[in-house]
C-alpha cells in the first residue's frame, strides 16, 4: 500500500478516528520488546532504521554507508529481512546472487542493495549477520532493522525524510509511527537527516543526538534522461518524489503513474506502458528499487533513474564509526 494522504500531518478527522486502534499496535510492539532476547553477532552491527512506514531514505543510507566502509577497507556487508521476498519466511540465511536470484525470492530491497555490496536475507537477522562473518565481513549494516529486538546493535542510525519528518506523528494505523518519537529517539546513537529540514523536524531531536545531514542526487543515467518527454511510473513510499526528480532534470512529464509500494508489475501492465509512452514519443522511466520487480523481458525497455546519497560532512560519519573498529 502507498501511505495515507492524511498521515503526512496536521489534524485529520481518520487520524483522530484510529487513534484508539494505535494502542493494540503501540502494545504489540512493547510485547515483542519485552519477551525478546537479543543475540550478539561475532562482528559489529550497524542498523539504518526508521520511526515512519514508507520511504524515508533507509535504502540510500545502507548504501551510501556501505560504500564509505569499503573505501575506508572494512569488508562490510548488508542484512536484510527480505520484505515481500520468499527468503523472508526461512530461518536459512541465503547471500543473493544476482545472476540467480530474484526479487521475488529477495524482495526489492535486498535485491538492489545486492548490487553495491554483498548482501544477505534471512528471518532471523543474527543468523545472516554470523553467515556473513562467515563469508569474511568485518561489519553488518542492517537494512530496516530498527524495530527488531532480536539482535544487539553497536550502532543505531535513525533516518528520518527532511520533508515529510514524523508525518502526523500518530501511531499506525493513526499515522507512519512505527513506535513513539520518544522511544525510538531514546534508542538511536544519531540521526541522518535526509534532504532539507522543511518540515521543522530538527526541533524535536535533542541536541545530544549526533545529527548527520545527507542529500539524495539523481544517478549517471540523469545525463542521458534531461530535458527529454518522459512517460514515468514508480512503485514506492513516496512516487512523488521520484516525479519531483525528474522536474528538477527538465523532464517533461506526459504522465506519472503512482503504484502502491513493492507493487509487482505484470507484463501487460508494462506493455501498457510502454504504449503510452510510444504514442507520445517519451521515453518510460522509473526508479532502481522498481526496476528489479519489472518482468525479465521488459527489463531493457524501460529507462532506469537511480537515486544516490551522499553525507555532507563524512569526517562526521568517521568519528562516529571509528569506535566500532579499534584494533585490539
Amino acid at each position: 500500500m502507498r501511505a495515507p494522504e492524511f498521515w503526512r500531518g496536521g489534524p485529520s478527522f481518520l487520524g483522530a478516528a484510529l487513534a484508539p486502534l494505535s494502542l493494540f499496535w503501540r502494545a504489540g510492539t512493547a510485547i515483542r520488546r519485552m519477551i525478546a532476547k537479543p543475540a550478539r553477532a561475532p562482528l559489529p552491527v550497524i542498523c539504518v532504521g526508521g520511526l515512519v512506514a514508507g520511504g524515508s531514505g533507509k535504502t540510500p543510507v545502507a548504501i551510501a554507508l556501505a560504500q564509505f566502509l569499503l573505501r575506508e577497507g572494512i569488508a562490510a556487508h548488508i542484512v536484510s529481512s527480505g520484505y515481500r521476498g520468499s527468503f523472508s519466511k526461512s530461518r536459512a540465511a541465503r547471500r543473493i546472487d544476482l545472476s540467480r536470484h530474484d526479487a521475488a525470492e529477495t524482495g526489492d530491497e535486498a535485491m538492489l542493495l545486492a548490487h553495491y555490496a554483498p548482501t544477505w536475507v534471512c528471518r532471523e537477522r543474527c543468523q545472516a549477520a554470523r553467515a556473513a562473518h562467515e563469508a569474511g565481513a568485518e561489519a553488518v549494516i542492517l537494512d530496516d532493522g530498527f524495530q527488531d529486538p532480536s539482535i544487539v546493535k553497536d550502532l543505531s542510525l535513525l533516518v528520518v525524510d527532511g520533508g515529510y519528518g514524523f508525518g502526523n506523528r500518530r501511531i499506525i494505523p493513526a499515522g507512519p509511527l512505527r513506535e513513539t518519537i520518544a522511544d525510538g529517539l531514546g534508542r538511536a546513537d544519531a540521526v541522518v537527516l535526509v534532504g532539507e529540514n522543511t518540515s521543522g523536524v530538527t526541533a524535536a531531536i535533542p541536541t545530544a543526538i549526533p545529527l548527520l545531514r545527507a542529500l539524495l542526487m539523481p544517478g549517471p543515467e540523469a545525463a542521458d534522461l534531461a530535458g527529454r518527454e518522459v512517460v514515468a511510473f514508480a512503485g514506492i513510499g513516496h512516487p512523488e518524489k521520484f516525479f519531483q526528480t525528474l522536474k528538477s532534470l527538465g523532464c517533461r512529464i506526459r504522465a506519472a503513474h503512482a503504484f502502491p509500494d513493492h507493487h509487482r508489475y505484470q507484463p501487460r501492465e508494462i506493455e501498457k506502458l510502454l504504449s503510452e509512452a510510444a504514442k507520445t514519443g517519451a521515453v518510460l522511466v522509473t526508479t532502481a528499487k522498481d526496476a528489479v520487480r519489472l518482468p525479465a523481458e521488459a527489463r531493457g525497455k524501460v529507462a532506469v533513474l537511480s537515486i544516490m546519497l551522499a553525507f555532507r560532512d563524512e569526517e562526521a560519519l568517521a568519528r562516529l564509526l571509528a569506535p566500532l573498529f579499534v584494533r585490539g
